[in-house]
């Protein structure tokens, strides 16, 4: 099987960590849980990932306020 590009590998860690934070994660909390989970990952590419979730996943995540992710899953289950 092949192994996900690097941009892969980040999303993968994003949807992980966004299913275990029902209520959102900040952007500076994802980049800092996905340096800590693999420090080789360069800063930039994680901040473009991040920049281009919303973009590339609508039907996944989506803001529901300036700087927070949440999955889409979890949107009824508060007020946001």
């Amino acid at each position: 099987m092949k192994k996900p590009t690097i941009t892969g590998q980040i999303n993968i860690k994003i949807f992980e960590l966004l299913e275990q934070h029902s209520d959102g994660l900040r952007w500076s909390e994802l980049i800092l849980k996905i340096k800590k989970s693999n420090p080789n990952l360069h800063p930039k590419t994680i901040n473009g990932c991040i920049w281009k979730l919303v973009q590339k996943f609508p039907d996944k995540v989506y803001k529901p306020s300036k700087g927070v992710f949440r999955l889409l899953k979890y949107k009824n289950t508060k007020t946001n």
